[in-house]
């Protein structure tokens, strides 16, 4: 297995300078419609992404001995050469988008996604803003494990798919050429994904490439102003409870279902869902992604992540 770099390390640097350019740049060229920058929002999200380095080297534990396992038992082996890295990315940013819808319509794996979306800003400092639970994304790679591809190969093609996605979060770069637009994932395409209104929830999964929207009816293009944020925000700063605050919901309405169907539809069930018979939802998510846009109400934003 031939060494590779640690990329999301080496664009560390990057990461800060893009992100103080796009400080000054509203310095310099405000943008009154545009989200913008806040000084709490944006500590939060830089504290919620160095706690995600801590806590992701501890659940890298278990899930290289998984992953180490099924390689071992698994008599397939993709060497990584020049032609062969660039399926195994195509094949990561497959997965990825898997992964990524899975964690939008099942309300145990959104309590970990929730984290990225709870910021009411969108700058490249909401890149940043990443999960500490991170152990519900492992199971989506294992077919790639059992393919025959090295476990330290899927960790290059996910810190590249990461890295990637970085440059997508913000406001300062309007639509790109056609081309573009159309294969890739990019800032207008990712700021739908991170909006908060009907049409736009639970769109726009892609990582590197947003043909998988295309091709899986998850695509919606950018025609209006995105309103950032949850249908129903946490109003809070406290990383502790950003990162758990689903989870505690979870609990909420296990501890107070009245049957075992609705413990496990509060669990496995969509973010939304609620047992027949019930009132409107009261969790920070909406519609599911199978709904057609035309069918979703338009979410209602409440005043203060």
């Amino acid at each position: 297995m031939p060494h590779l770099p640690d990329v999301v390390l080496w664009s560390v640097p990057a990461f800060v300078l893009l992100t103080v350019v796009e400080m000054v740049s509203y310095r310099l060229r405000p943008d009154e419609e545009a989200a913008g920058y806040a000084a709490k929002d944006a500590a939060t999200s830089v504290g919620m992404g160095l706690g995600s380095l801590v806590f992701d080297a501890l659940w890298k534990i278990p899930i290289v001995a998984v992953y180490s396992a099924v390689y071992t038992l698994t008599p397939l082996r993709v060497p990584v050469l020049w032609w062969t890295l660039p399926l195994m990315l195509l094949a990561q940013d497959f997965f990825y988008y898997w992964s990524h819808r899975g964690h939008h319509v099942i309300r145990v794996l959104w309590a970990c996604h929730v984290v990225h979306h709870s910021s009411e800003k969108f700058n490249f400092t909401t890149a940043l803003r990443q999960p500490w639970t991170t152990w519900t994304v492992w199971p989506f790679y294992v077919p790639m494990i059992a393919l025959g591809v090295h476990p330290a190969a899927v960790a290059f093609c996910s810190g590249t798919n990461l890295v990637y996605q970085f440059w997508v979060h913000t406001e300062r770069v309007g639509k790109l050429p056609r081309p573009f637009e159309y294969v890739l994932n990019t800032p207008s395409h990712h700021r739908v994904h991170h909006a908060s209104q009907g049409g736009y929830l639970d769109r726009n999964f892609g990582g590197i490439l947003i043909i998988w929207d295309r091709v899986f009816g998850s695509f919606v293009p950018e025609t209006e102003r995105p309103v950032y944020g949850l249908t129903k925000n946490i109003n809070t700063y406290n990383p502790l409870r950003v990162a758990t605050h689903e989870y505690a919901a979870i609990a909420r309405d296990v501890r107070a279902a009245g049957s075992w169907s609705e413990r496990a539809g509060r669990v496995f069930r969509g973010p939304g869902w609620q047992p027949a018979g019930t009132g409107a939802p009261d969790t920070v998510k909406a519609p599911k992604a199978a709904e057609t846009a035309a069918a979703k109400e338009p979410a209602t934003k409440e005043p203060v992540a």
